[in-house]
């Protein structure tokens, strides 16, 4: 077999605000790969299928010097990110060829690496840490694997029981509740009989988290949220994707007691000045609870039970999921930047290539 392209994105420069394809992260051709010929040194060469989107890889974008949980983007260097690949050659004892394999991966198409998964079409691995060898016993799509079957729904799934401390009766509000982490939470939380409160950008979204069962699902953008949330609550839990005034006016309308679950903060992952929040004095005078998480951190405790159980949800119809599919490792950019946006409208993610 001639060498093939094998494509990456490259993170080319620390974005100001929204990161933009063709600037921040560029699509690259220039290296190539013998996969017949690549020395494996007693690994394994895997051929990425399906890439993960996620709102976390914006605060990844940054100077190197500027300190957080998971490691800056080298410049010059392919993007990281979850997904799935196929084992195309191993001269390992842990691998075969055929076997499918979940983790951080890098955006290109052919990878060499240890942990992380580079936005690339090939990668070369010399072992299994960090990887996870899917068995998808229940026989869901492969790319579930990047969404409901895996980080963000591994998001949803452990965090919610660690922090919710769920009753039934309760009122949860869920911001981003048309995501794949939202959508996640609110279906959790019908089965466990609470009333839903939830939240996103278009009516579209709307109509989407109504499917799921939220029992009062409104627009953002043109619904007022702390007047929603009073004529609802008081609410119980809040599950954050958001922040911002939409973190304010859940504070304003919580109950006594109340436990807020900080997933995330996307509306000020783009901005260099970020409003503050204004009314943090409602966590004293309402003895509220908030817990900020990695969901890493939460693995040891809950990784096997999700896997057990998540997949069969999939399959059996119990568990509903979209995903939105950039048919292409060049979309990646375009990707990136629609998802901090807000505008994708089901979990993003990027096919690389088909078996």
């Amino acid at each position: 077999m001639a060498p093939v392209t094998n494509g990456r994105v490259i993170f080319n420069e620390v974005p100001q605000g929204f990161p933009e394809p063709g600037k921040t992260l560029v699509y690259d051709e220039s290296e190539k790969i013998d996969v017949d010929a690549v020395n494996l040194d007693g690994g394994f060469l895997v051929k990425t299928l399906d890439l993960s989107v996620d709102p976390y890889m914006r605060g990844r974008m940054r100077n190197p010097e500027v300190k957080s949980y998971s490691p800056a983007y080298p410049l010059g260097q392919p993007i990281t990110g979850y997904g799935v690949g196929v084992v195309v050659k191993s001269e390992s004892s842990e691998v075969k060829v055929g076997d499918h394999v979940y983790g951080l991966l890098t955006l290109d198409r052919v990878s060499f690496a240890l942990l992380h998964a580079e936005y690339q079409q090939y990668d070369l691995y010399k072992g299994t840490e960090g990887l996870r060898i899917l068995s998808n016993k229940h026989n869901i799509p492969w790319s579930y694997f990047v969404g409901v079957a895996g980080m963000p729904g591994k998001t949803a799934y452990m965090a919610w029981k660690e922090y919710s401390s769920a009753k039934a009766g309760e009122v949860v509000f869920v911001s981003g509740g048309a995501g794949p982490v939202g959508s996640f939470v609110i279906q959790l939380a019908k089965t466990q009989g609470l009333k839903v409160i939830a939240s996103a950008g278009s009516e579209e979204k709307v109509e989407f988290m109504k499917s799921l069962g939220a029992d009062v699902a409104f627009n953002y953008k043109t619904t007022n949220t702390l007047e929603t949330l009073q004529a609802h609550g008081p609410i119980d839990i809040y599950w954050d994707n958001v922040g911002g005034e939409t973190l304010e006016a859940a504070l304003t309308a919580a109950n006594v007691h109340a436990r807020f679950i900080e997933c995330g903060m996307i509306s000020a992952y783009n901005s260099p000045t970020p409003p503050p929040i204004r009314n943090l004095t409602q966590v004293v005078a309402k003895n509220i609870s908030i817990f900020g998480f990695i969901v890493s951190r939460l693995h040891d405790k809950y990784e096997e039970a999700f896997y057990e159980e998540v997949p069969k949800l999939v399959s059996e119809g119990k568990l509903k999921y979209k995903e939105q599919v950039y048919d292409g490792l060049d979309k990646a950019g375009l990707a990136v930047l629609e998802v901090q946006q807000g505008k994708n409208w089901a979990k993003a993610v990027v096919r690389v290539a088909k078996e």
